[in-house]
């Protein structure tokens, strides 16, 4: 096939991006196919006009790849793509959105509440906070509602904290998300497929001295990871069930990622939904391909496929 992928774009997410783009572009050149990568510029159009034949792949992570953005204007020119439909990305991208809309299907996530900034200056940042700890109580964890790669989490421990946290989450985005945060087992779990094809890849437990946070995920050595998780038999089929679940109801369709937390109950809690996962040196989605016995050029060359045969 001819393949595409958009990798680069403006997001904070910048350097992942182009990094997750080349090491597709590389398993996918591995399976034979004609492969460029190309970040999205005033030539993007032009460029994929003169190429109506090939697959997009758009790797753009943050906002414009996971919010919509790039795949309506590909659904706007008849361009097929990997990955999930603009609709279904919007919904996704905002974190509280997704969370209503799963949760209201039985699925469990922290309990949370979503803040404007401008709310902190129009009552009091000081009582809006203070009534945020008595709700929820601690340790927290405080993210922007829109956003990946952990970029402006932190997870607040002692109230005093809580302050500092607001401002670093906010450098992000004007949207904080607040959630209790959940003890347990963090694991990630990567689907393939859409509908009722939809099937979890190996779930990857991610053991971390600190925060698992952007420094950690994409510098090796900071994180241990097993695939599969260390948890018992009954808990591993939940957290893809689960992950599996997400992804149907949101309408994902080809990939994702899902990250959960599992208490010690065997409740996985879903944190995150990501519609355009990470594919670096260090990431979970293909750590858990290659987990599951997949080799990467073929299972890339396969959702290329699906892809182009259901434009």
């Amino acid at each position: 096939m001819e393949i595409l992928i958009l990798a680069g774009g403006l997001s904070h997410e910048r350097d992942v991006s182009v990094r997750s783009g080349r090491r597709v572009q590389e398993a996918l050149r591995d399976g034979g196919h004609d492969v460029v990568v190309r970040d999205v510029d005033t030539e993007l159009i032009p460029t994929l006009q003169e190429h109506p034949g090939r697959v997009v792949w758009p790797l753009l992570h943050g906002s414009s790849g996971e919010d919509g953005s790039i795949q309506g204007l590909l659904e706007l020119l008849g361009v097929p793509y990997v990955g999930t439909a603009a609709k279904a990305a919007r919904a996704a991208w905002v974190k509280p959105i997704a969370k209503s809309i799963y949760s209201r299907s039985g699925i469990a996530t922290p309990d949370y509440v979503t803040l404007p900034q401008s709310l902190f200056r129009e009552v009091g940042a000081e009582k809006v906070l203070d009534a945020v700890v008595e709700r929820f109580g601690l340790p927290l964890v405080v993210k922007p509602a829109r956003g990946g790669s952990a970029l402006g989490v932190s997870i607040v421990t002692e109230r005093a904290e809580l302050p500092r946290a607001m401002v670093h989450c906010f450098a992000y985005g004007d949207t904080a998300l607040i959630e209790r945060a959940i003890e347990g087992t963090e694991v990630a779990v990567s689907v393939v497929g859409s509908g009722d094809d939809a099937r979890a890849l190996i779930p990857v437990e991610i053991s971390c001295e600190g925060a698992y946070d952007y420094d950690a995920r994409y510098n090796p050595g900071r994180v241990e990871y097993f695939a599969p998780a260390r948890l018992a038999p009954e808990k591993l089929s939940a957290v893809a069930d689960a992950a599996v679940a997400v992804h149907r109801v949101l309408g994902l369709k080809d990939l994702s990622r899902i990250d959960t937390i599992v208490d010690a109950d065997g409740t996985p809690y879903v944190l995150d939904v990501n519609v355009a996962p990470g594919m670096t040196e260090t990431s979970l989605f293909p750590q858990a391909a290659e987990a599951a016995g997949f080799s990467l050029s073929a299972l890339y060359g396969e959702i290329a496929a699906g892809a182009a045969t259901s434009a």
